[in-house]
């Protein structure tokens, strides 16, 4: 005779996996992101780092974090194709646990974006606004391969370097910290792409249109490079018009060795995707930060 004993069904959240839930990888960009709107403000930055680190936080753990619990708590019926082993449908934050936490962490978003003055809390109700309309019905802009990735670039990389940059202003930043602001965001569509590579099969299933999806993977891993490198020669030339040629030579230097890394890519972009997110990106982000040097130095900064 044998026994068999139904396995124990969680009622609370296993913590690591409410750690899981916020995927701190992804804090990366809009914290770095934020920096670079910091430094290409022109503002001192001394004296003012309580608030820069505060911005950084509130752009990576906390908005960011937000907004990746709501994504997995809509999209735990993909993710139980994809992804099977995510918090939400292995059982390891039961119910609805996934709701509560993405809820709880975009009251903490407002509480924090308010303490950042007005700027900062507008930003912040445009990134919440952003994170529940990417994923939530029965808006899930997620559903397209086009807005989707979009609005991913602008809240990763734009919205918080403007952050940045308007909070130590305490106005709006100048024209040229905006165009170059808008110009990596755009960019950042391409990244956003190649990371819809991950659930090619779940997103079939379930009606989710990214762009590997309707072009095939081929397709979209050259419009994902060409958008990419499109908004950096836009840089380029900026900062050579506006007289920073040292600072637009070393981001054609990280353009070239992005363009390197894409002609691997192409070779087979469903296997080599993950790779160029976590190697070429780098090059990305890299210029990121040469460009906020570029403008802090044509702001007149010291």
């Amino acid at each position: 005779m044998t026994v068999s004993i139904a396995p124990f069904a969680r009622t609370t959240p296993q913590p690591r996996a409410m750690l899981e839930l916020i995927k701190p990888i992804t804090w990366f960009p809009p914290v770095w992101a934020y920096l670079c709107g910091a430094v290409s403000s022109g503002a001192a930055l001394s004296g003012n780092w309580g608030i820069v680190i505060l911005g950084m936080v509130l752009a990576g753990p906390v908005v960011c974090g937000m907004s990746q619990a709501a994504n997995d708590w809509c999209d735990r019926h993909v993710d139980a194709v994809n992804e099977p082993g995510r918090p939400i449908p292995s059982g390891r934050i039961p119910g609805r646990w996934g709701l509560y936490i993405a809820l709880v962490m975009t009251v903490l978003s407002l509480v924090i974006g308010w303490l950042l003055g007005p700027w900062g809390f507008g930003a912040t109700v445009a990134g919440v606004i952003a994170a529940w309309a990417y994923s939530a019905e029965p808006v899930r802009l997620k559903r397209s391969g086009w807005w989707g990735p979009g609005l991913v670039g602008l809240s990763y990389e734009g919205l918080p370097w403007f952050t940045g940059a308007a909070v130590l202003l305490s106005a709006a930043p100048r024209f040229e910290v905006v165009i170059i602001a808008l110009l990596y965001a755009l960019g950042a569509h391409g990244i956003m792409t190649l990371n819809d590579f991950k659930a090619l099969e779940g997103d079939r299933q379930h009606g989710v249109r990214s762009l590997p999806v309707v072009l095939g993977p081929e397709v979209a891993a050259r419009i994902a490079c060409t958008t990419m490198a499109m908004a950096q020669a836009v840089v380029i030339a900026l900062l050579l018009i506006w007289g920073a040629p040292w600072h637009a030579g070393a981001v054609i230097l990280l353009l070239l060795a992005q363009v390197l890394a894409m002609r691997r890519l192409f070779r087979d972009p469903k296997k080599y995707a993950p790779w160029y997110n976590g190697t070429g990106i780098v090059f990305y982000v890299s210029g990121m930060m040469i460009a906020a040097f570029a403008l802090r130095n044509l702001g007149g900064a010291g």
